[in-house]
């Protein structure tokens, strides 16, 4: 999917959006009302940023994930439901617009290929720790499920089926960016791995959070 130059952004304290994942959002403020429309009369794609810690402004992280709208309905009040599919990883340039709504140039956060012992080890602990939380209990979550569907027609998913279609996945950075997706419940987790470019550090920010009693991994 080509990457527009320049798109509107969100600017979110409480939601992530990692690339991949599906977001429902309600567009409500008049701004964002704006940026909508704008995004589906063109490439129907607008970024999420987090808000940056300690700001008393309003100011995006560097890194944020471009999304595209999925599904729009419109309210007769003029709100919005939709919701939004992560595309990639970005870097927010400086903002060439700021009123309506904040629009930065974008550029592809695209992390060199890496195929290293430290990374094999690391996806390694990954899926043995996904492996030890399953089988403590956390449920399979639903787009596991349908992941699993796809690739194999059967609906119904064990244990071994998830592990599979986990080191089945070439890339060890999207791999990781699905395990967030799938048992990473706090935002502040789910933001680290968001703000993660490296693979080998996503995955090492990954591990931590999935390690036994961390509060950042779903309980089931």
């Amino acid at each position: 999917m080509l990457i527009p130059q320049r798109a509107g952004v969100m600017i979110l304290e409480s939601a992530c959006l990692l690339p991949h994942a599906l977001l429902p959002l309600f567009i409500f403020e008049p701004r964002y009302r704006a940026m909508l429309a704008g995004a589906l009369e063109s490439h129907r794609m607008f970024c999420v940023a987090l808000q940056k810690p300690g700001s008393s402004r309003e100011s995006p992280l560097p890194v944020a994930t471009l999304g595209l709208v999925r599904a729009s309905v419109r309210n007769p009040d003029g709100t919005s439901n939709l919701v939004l599919q992560g595309v990639a990883r970005v870097r927010l340039g400086r903002a060439n617009q700021l009123e309506p709504y904040r629009v930065h140039p974008l550029a592809p956060v695209v992390p060199a290929a890496e195929s290293t012992p430290k990374v094999d080890a690391l996806r390694s602990r990954v899926i043995d720790l996904v492996d030890y939380r399953l089988r403590q209990g956390s449920a399979i979550h639903p787009e596991m499920v349908r992941q699993i569907a796809d690739a194999t027609g059967n609906p119904s998913a064990t244990v071994d089926d998830c592990l599979r279609v986990l080191r089945d996945m070439p890339d060890p950075g999207k791999m990781a960016d699905f395990v967030a997706l799938l048992l990473l419940k706090d935002p502040s987790a789910r933001f680290a791995i968001q703000q993660s470019v490296g693979i080998e550090e996503r995955l090492r920010n990954l591990v931590g959070f999935l390690l036994p009693g961390n509060s950042g991994t779903t309980a089931g």
